[in-house]
């Protein structure tokens, strides 16, 4: 949760799932194959970690044998999600897996597809209200918040001043890392002093403008913990055109191909990395589950990893980096 290379990889990936989308399909969801018939929603449809979880969800469903449709935001922003919702909901699919942007605004819309009987499995970011979704997929993101915190302020020997610097309010996965990073931070490092939260609006040239702007009025400024993979990119390109690369330290969340890049340069220190793929394994295993009735499970928690300069070529850890493309 671009840039140039992401959109070279976004191209690959939609071509896939272009050739998935032109299957078709009568009005109560079943292709002409006599298929149950899933449709994908994601965050930002360029970003890797998406990317990553729709070429999960695309081979788990060949696996089982349904029809899978994707499509996702061109950016972070409920008035761009929301149209995609509404249009979905009028083909009628069997199931929905979906990655909302907001945690309260699109409720009224994921009811109204829910309650026309297709089955909502919520995947990576989640809503508030508890009768959405038969079943919610995601990490335990203030545990990485809280993860980001320790190996952050063991980096900057507990002294000086950090910064979080994030999406946007009210988005459910940022918001629960700010928490776990902050708490973590205020409860055990308090030669650490924390700087108010700023938003980015997930575009890395505002990251990389706040940074800079951070550096010029807190020299003291030891850490930066970047709340996704665009602010991560942004920052790594602020604290480069300000002299600052590796006397700043800098932890992030995912392990995108730049982010991966960042780290084996020294511009990033820790990589807290997600399980997008199986985030997408699972909500096609669970929407299938829901559909043919069977027992589903309301919440699942997938792994995360640390990711070092140190661990990052172990086999048991490259699994965990996330993709360009299918």
């Amino acid at each position: 949760m671009h840039r140039a290379t992401k959109f070279a990889g976004c191209c690959a990936v939609l071509a896939v799932l272009a050739t998935t989308a032109g299957c078709s399909s009568d009005d109560n969801g079943s292709s002409g194959s006599g298929k149950k018939t899933i449709q994908l929603i994601t965050g930002v449809k360029s970003d890797p970690f998406y990317i990553t979880m729709a070429c999960a969800a695309q081979a788990e469903a060949a696996k089982v044998g349904v029809d899978l449709k994707t499509n996702g935001s061109a950016q972070w922003d409920v008035a761009v999600q929301r149209p995609i919702i509404d249009s979905v909901a009028a083909t009628h699919p069997d199931g929905l897996l979906i990655s909302p942007v907001d945690s309260t605004a699109l409720t009224p819309s994921l009811q109204q597809i829910q309650g026309a009987g297709t089955k909502v499995v919520l995947v990576d970011t989640s809503v508030t209200e508890a009768s959405v979704g038969v079943s919610r997929i995601s990490s335990d993101n203030e545990a990485g918040g809280k993860a980001a915190a320790k190996a952050l302020a063991q980096l900057m020997g507990d002294k000086g001043s950090a910064i979080v610097i994030s999406v946007k309010p009210g988005v459910s996965t940022t918001d629960a890392r700010i928490k776990g990073f902050t708490e973590e931070m205020q409860s055990n490092h308090s030669g650490i002093t924390l700087l108010p939260v700023l938003y980015d609006n997930d575009l890395p040239a505002t990251a990389a403008s706040q940074i800079q702007a951070t550096l010029a009025a807190h020299p003291d400024l030891g850490g930066v913990f970047a709340g996704n993979t665009n602010t991560a990119q942004g920052v790594s390109t602020g604290l480069q055109a300000a002299g600052k690369q590796g006397k700043v330290k800098v932890a992030a969340f995912d392990a995108e191909p730049d982010e991966i890049t960042a780290l084996k340069n020294g511009t990033l220190d820790v990589l807290v990395a997600q399980d997008p793929g199986g985030i997408g394994t699972q909500g096609i295993d669970q929407a299938l589950a829901a559909i043919q009735g069977k027992k589903v499970t309301a919440q699942i928690g997938t792994p995360m990893v640390a990711i070092t300069k140190a661990n990052m070529t172990d086999p048991a850890i490259t699994k965990y980096f996330y993709k360009s493309a299918c």
